[in-house]
């Protein structure tokens, strides 16, 4: 009898469905399913998480990044052409925000952590530098707090972009206490999934007051709020503002408070998969560190490889799937002409894999993930 091919996925997400057919079950029993309700529960309850001061649920990510840019924008008076700088090395959802906006991209290069580098950031601000962007690859803080302090003495902005980062925790606490803005995701593959949501957590309560304005387009109270308030004038608002629909909804924020309920048991085995990585692979294979000081949520666990694409497809014939994370954003069309390239990035993004990380793996799958690894870098 031929044995059963493997079939290890990059990502697979578990969903605790009888629970989140309960909570959905409520809305639809009560009505309501759209923004109010569970959105503003799950609100409440990620600031508790997280200690953050503020919260607002968001259809994606995406949104969420392009309002801290938006805001921060409105609030500085900052001017189109003004520059934000940024990564090479993340999902373009990152490098749009930006250019939504009508703000220029400056890229700046990565370290080994797979994160911008503190001394790179500090040779590419100009007069025009106004903000830094900066994404926790794979849910790891690389040299956060020195772009912290930078940004505090040159007086730049920091938005955070822990899409990857939900569960990450820095001596124990969850960064972005120091940035302006960090923006969540809670995309299907994520730590912490649903189908697709975000959140968006500004320092500044007046920007967390309009955002949840501009996500409803402009208008300055959302039907929730208004069916609360008792009255015969519920249909009555106004709208100040030109704004956008992207806020989320209590179908899926019923998933996220359901899935919140066990983000740290899940990171916690995301940990334990990437121990089991790091003992197999050690000495024979250049994995991306994790920084002192970080309980990584452990979105990714990423290897270094040469002849990466020769590697892939051989694995992929074994029946591993890994992923790249991510290709280096000034290859594509939209960002080739961002300024010089950046060297680590180009390489990072030329050799990087990330094995496959969900709860899903055993211990004996991680085992087999290795064993063909290292057999095809022997061959390759």
């Amino acid at each position: 009898m031929t044995a059963t091919k493997k079939n290890i996925q990059l990502f697979v997400p578990t969903f605790r469905v009888d629970e989140c057919l309960e909570e959905i079950r409520e809305c639809l029993e009560k009505g309501w399913t759209g923004l109010g309700f569970k959105t503003l529960d799950l609100e409440e309850r990620w600031k508790e998480y997280t200690g953050l001061p503020h919260a607002h649920y968001l259809n994606s990510a995406t949104a969420g990044l392009r309002y801290a840019v938006k805001l921060l924008k409105q609030k500085h008076g900052w001017s189109d052409g003004d520059e934000i700088i940024s990564t090479p090395i993340t999902f373009v959802s990152t490098n749009h925000a930006i250019l939504y906006e009508d703000m220029r991209v400056v890229f700046a290069d990565v370290d080994h952590f797979g994160c911008l580098d503190p001394d790179s950031v500090e040779a590419a601000i100009t007069p025009n530098t106004r903000a830094v962007m900066f994404v926790g690859l794979g849910g790891n803080t690389g040299q956060y707090d020195r772009i912290v302090q930078i940004c505090r003495e040159r007086g730049l902005q920091l938005i955070l972009d822990a899409a990857h980062m939900a569960g990450t925790r820095l001596r124990g606490v969850t960064p972005g206490q120091e940035a302006d803005a960090v923006v969540y995701s809670f995309q299907a593959v994520k730590n912490l999934p649903t189908a697709d949501s975000g959140m968006v957590c500004f320092q500044d309560g007046d920007l967390d007051k309009l955002v949840r304005q501009l996500s409803w387009l402009g208008i300055d109270k959302d039907t929730f709020t208004r069916s609360q308030s008792g009255g015969v004038y519920k249909w009555y608002y106004d709208v100040p503002s030109l704004g956008f629909k992207d806020h989320g909804n209590s179908i899926m924020a019923s998933m996220g408070l359901v899935q919140l309920r066990y983000l740290d048991q899940d990171n916690a085995y995301r940990r334990q998969l990437a121990t089991w990585y790091e003992g197999a692979l050690s000495g024979e294979v250049d994995f991306v560190p994790v920084a002192e000081g970080c309980e990584s949520s452990r979105h990714l666990f990423q290897v270094r490889v040469p002849r990466r694409d020769e590697v892939l497809m051989a694995l992929n014939g074994a029946g591993v799937f890994p992923g790249v994370h991510y290709r280096d954003n000034s290859e594509f069309t939209m960002y080739a002409n961002q300024g010089k390239p950046c060297e680590r990035a180009r390489s990072f993004s030329d050799s990087v894999i990330s094995l496959p990380m969900h709860l899903r793996l055993t211990r004996a799958d991680v085992m087999f993930v290795c064993e063909t690894l290292k057999q095809v870098l022997a061959v390759h």
